[in-house]
C-alpha cells in the first residue's frame, strides 16, 4: 500500500470497527431487551420465598430493571400468570414500599391530578372500568391455549382492591389514598393504577373529564 494511502486506509478500518461495535451493541441490547415472557420466566425461575438478605435485594433489583423496561400493555400481560402476586406474599413491608416506589411508571403523578379534577361520579366510573377491564384481560388469559401462560388457581390470581377500598379512593382522591395506603394495599392498588394510566394515555380519562363539564 503506497505510504499516502496508509493513513486512509487505517481511518477507514476504524470508522468500520466503530459501526460494527455500534451495531453489534445495538443487536445485543434488542436481544437483551425485556419482555413479559422474559420477565414471568424469571419470576418462575426464582422462588423469592427461600432467599435471603442481598440475595432478596438483587433480585428485586433485577426484577424492577425488567419491569421499567416494558410498556403498560406488557406489564399487565407479565401481571397475568398471578406468579408476581406470590413474589408479593413474599416480601417484607419494606420490600413492598421499596419495589413499588422503584417500579412507579413516570406517567403517574400526571394520572393522579387529573383523577383529582374529577367529580365524584366520574372518579367512580374511571375505576371501576379499570376493574372491569383487568377482569376480562384475567378472562382471556384463564381461556388461553395450552402454549400461553394462564393460571386458574384462585390463590395465583393478582389481588384485587376490595370495593369499599376503592369507593375511599373515589372519595379522598388516589394520590392520598396512596401516599397513605400501607405497603399491601398499594401493591393491590398497582395493577388498577397502570389500567387507569392506560385509559388516559389513550385518551380516555381525558375525555371522562371533558364529559363532567357542564353544559351551556
Amino acid at each position: 500500500m503506497p505510504p499516502r494511502s496508509r493513513p486512509f486506509a487505517i481511518a477507514l478500518a476504524v470508522l468500520a470497527t466503530a459501526w460494527g461495535l455500534a451495531f453489534g451493541g445495538f443487536s445485543l441490547a434488542r436481544h437483551l431487551k425485556p419482555t413479559p415472557e422474559k420477565v414471568r420466566a424469571f419470576l418462575h425461575s426464582v422462588d423469592f420465598s427461600k432467599l435471603t438478605g442481598p440475595q432478596r435485594a438483587e433480585v428485586l433489583r433485577e426484577l424492577a430493571k425488567m419491569l421499567n423496561a416494558l410498556t403498560l400493555e406488557e406489564r399487565r400481560e407479565a401481571r397475568l400468570d398471578g406468579e408476581m402476586a406470590k413474589w408479593f406474599a413474599a416480601m417484607t413491608d419494606a420490600e413492598k414500599t421499596g419495589f413499588m416506589e422503584a417500579t412507579m411508571p413516570s406517567g403517574f403523578q400526571q394520572m393522579f391530578t387529573a383523577f383529582e379534577q374529577m367529580p365524584a361520579d366520574k372518579r367512580r366510573k374511571a375505576v371501576d372500568d379499570s376493574v372491569k377491564r383487568m377482569r376480562e384481560q384475567r378472562e382471556k388469559a384463564a381461556q388461553a391455549g395450552p402454549d400461553e401462560v394462564a393460571s386458574t388457581d384462585a390463590a395465583d390470581k393478582p389481588a384485587e382492591l376490595p370495593p369499599e377500598l376503592r369507593e375511599k379512593a373515589v372519595q379522598i382522591g388516589l394520590k392520598t389514598f396512596y401516599d397513605t395506603g400501607s405497603a399491601q394495599m398499594k401493591a393491590e392498588l398497582a395493577p388498577m393504577l397502570e389500567e387507569m394510566q392506560r385509559s388516559m394515555e389513550s385518551g380516555q380519562l381525558f375525555r371522562e373529564m371533558r364529559q363532567r363539564r357542564p353544559g351551556p
